[in-house]
């Protein structure tokens, strides 16, 4: 491990994994100057696809939100891929969090937190962004939560 971030990581049990691949015709992340692209994140764990379901029906607030926390995870992972240093990350400029809901589900806020507070969490300052939150009937291979990243990167 190198840098502040690593050892951030470290002092609160993180490990960071590989960074998925792609599911489709896409790239995982795309830089285009300072800013580097992350493309929705699922959770997969441990390579296979975790936190199946959908809020107000299958799953909870805190079960979506662990699922939003792996997400991030995994956005971090294709940062790290990207940039080879989890320190060139000079901030999170916005996420955008889908959670697979019911109709009457109105708590997608609250469970993408699950991400934030761990931006917030692993980077400090440079992790808080702007984002959004919404509600979809589903999600790529039945998950709960997808989220990608605009990162402003050195």
């Amino acid at each position: 491990m190198s840098g502040a971030t690593e050892a951030r990581l470290k002092e609160l049990g993180i490990e960071i994994p590989s960074a998925p691949a792609p599911a489709a015709n896409y790239v995982p992340f795309v830089q285009s100057g300072n800013l580097l692209f992350i493309s929705g994140q699922i959770p997969f764990v441990g390579g296979n696809v975790g936190h199946k379901g959908r809020l107000g029906e299958d799953l909870d607030v805190a079960a979506g939100k662990a699922a939003a926390r792996q997400c991030a995870i995994n956005i971090l992972a294709q940062c790290k891929a990207a940039l080879g240093d989890l320190d060139r990350i000079r901030r999170v400029v916005k996420l955008g969090g889908f959670v697979s809901s019911t109709a009457d589900f109105t708590e997608q806020p609250a469970v993408i937190n699950g991400a934030s507070d761990l931006m917030v969490e692993v980077l400090g300052e440079r992790g808080r962004h702007a984002r959004f939150a919404v509600g979809a009937p589903v999600l790529p291979l039945g998950v709960s939560v997808e989220i990608d990243a605009i990162v402003e990167v050195e």
